[in-house]
């Protein structure tokens, strides 16, 4: 483990960053010392099972002490920082991939020259423990230790386990369908039991010395897989609601177009009839804007396919809801069952591509003669190139983590993008919340006029208000909020 240098103003600036954050979710600070180790293993160890993180070393807490006088250094217990560098090694089960050491030179409060270490840690992929201390997650600004739900659930949720695998009591004949056959004929399975086939290419398990199928073979290949799954409190149809307006009215008669479409059967066929039936809907133009004319959807077909696909292929089976799609005059909603796997996040899904949380289901879908999915990782990509190139806004993507089944829901704007949007956004980027006046000197305009978009822009969902500073220091930022990892180091988010 390399430890990186950093000096000179540079290091100033980080440092005067550092002082004036306070603890957080993604940010912990600690004196060095024997009792030190124990407690910075926990903290390296709940950023990885969480979001990241920043542990900073030889900087006091700053509820004990303020500004340069919180800056000890290394230097108090240096042999402490060996063994906990030493630890990281042989204590953290597995091993956390990526961490990285960086020592940033600083005048510590006594006058001297010194340093401060960070250990900047990634979220993980996996789900990590402690040798003989347990697996930790982290709070708002403190580590608390797992229960064993809540790491079960943390496997799933990471992609570490899936759900497609677990073994289902489903008679083989109920697999041995239209689409079964038309699957086993391209592939060369006209042969032999459907039992036997479906265990050989890792569809089927052996369970007390009896083979059974695996969730992924009744969602690939049954008539009804949401029916025969109920049993398991796992639901597997997608549903379609279409509201007249930009938004859910409450109140006894739903302001729905017509009744809501549900869409059932073998995954494969979902995509195609979900994919069908939603762009008919939107080429219909049934749904009459404010102004009296029709709306005109404009969304790319093939982000609209591809949206679906990826709600259905990477979706967690583990859960008893099915896929929403509600189109509304202004937008489309997808929501998926299931948070995030592995690392993505709303903040880099365009960037890295999507994750197999169900690698089962997304292999053999690839092996259907005319497939829904490439499985080359480049769909989401696509969809944010494509969004671009109709000059619309970009796919909004959003985790609910709270709700009592947890979803990611995506949604695709029916709004041409301004061009302004584009500086706005990469400003945000580099430089966090945006002002009103931050806007003005962006756009060359004055203040009315940036309010207006400032207020259109949070109405359609693209920016969020934060008024805690007060009236005259408003700000606004993207619905995803700056990553601490990034911004203490490059100035971006």
């Amino acid at each position: 483990m390399n430890v990186e240098e950093i000096t000179g103003l540079q290091a100033a600036s980080i440092i005067q960053k550092l002082l004036a954050m306070p603890e957080s979710v993604h940010l912990e600070t600690k004196r060095v010392s024997n009792k030190m180790v124990s407690k910075a293993l926990e903290t390296i160890c709940a950023f990885a099972n969480t979001g990241g993180g920043i542990l900073a070393l030889g900087l006091e807490d700053a509820e004990k002490a303020k500004g340069i006088a919180r800056l000890y250094g290394l230097s108090e217990n240096p042999e402490a920082v060996d063994e906990l560098r030493r630890k990281v090694l042989t204590h953290l089960m597995p091993a956390v991939e990526g961490l990285r050491w960086v020592r940033i030179e600083c005048k510590l409060r006594d006058g001297n020259d010194g340093n401060v270490l960070l250990v900047m840690v990634p979220q993980s992929p996996k789900v990590h423990s402690i040798l003989d201390d347990g697996t930790w997650t982290r709070m708002d600004a403190s580590n608390r230790e797992m229960t064993a739900s809540e790491i079960t659930d943390l496997t799933y949720r990471r992609g570490v386990i899936s759900a497609e695998s677990e073994p289902v009591s489903v008679p083989f004949e109920l697999l041995d369908t239209e689409v079964w056959r038309y699957f086993a004929s391209s592939r060369g399975f006209l042969s032999g039991d459907v039992s036997d086939r479906l265990f050989r290419i890792g569809l089927a398990k052996r369970v007390g010395g009896e083979l059974q199928p695996v969730k992924a073979a009744v969602l690939l290949f049954a008539d009804e897989p949401g029916g025969l799954l109920a049993t398991y409190q796992s639901r597997a149809d997608v549903r379609v609601f279409h509201y007249r307006g930009n938004r859910i009215e409450p109140g006894a008669v739903p302001n729905l177009l017509k009744p809501p479409k549900t869409i059932t059967g073998p995954i494969s066929r979902q995509i195609t009839q979900a994919t069908a039936y939603v762009l008919d809907e939107l080429a219909s133009g049934l749904t009459l804007a404010s102004s009296g004319f029709k709306t005109v959807h404009r969304y790319p077909e093939r982000v609209i396919k591809e949206a679906l696909t990826n709600a259905v292929i990477h979706r967690d089976y583990r859960l008893n809801k099915d896929i929403h799609v509600r189109i509304f005059d202004n937008r489309i909603e997808i929501e998926s069952p299931g948070l995030f796997p592995g690392t993505i996040t709303p903040a880099n899904i365009g960037k890295v591509g999507s994750f197999a949380r169900n690698p089962l289901i997304a292999r053999n879908l690839r092996e259907f003669p005319e497939p829904p999915n490439v499985d080359a990782g480049e769909g989401v990509r696509m969809m944010f190139e494509e969004m671009r190139s109709a000059n619309l806004f970009p796919p909004f993507f959003a985790e609910n983590p709270d709700a009592a089944q947890p979803s990611v829901t995506l949604t695709l704007h029916n709004e041409a993008r301004p061009p302004i949007w584009e500086q706005v956004s990469d400003w945000i980027d580099r430089n966090g919340p945006l002002s009103n006046s931050d806007l003005c000197r962006i756009a060359g305009i004055d203040t009315l006029k940036a309010s207006k978009m400032l207020k259109s822009w949070v109405e359609q969902g693209v920016l969020i208000k934060d008024a805690s500073g007060g009236k005259r220091n408003t700000v606004y930022l993207k619905p995803v909020p700056v990553q601490t990892l990034e911004f203490i180091f490059g100035g971006r988010g």
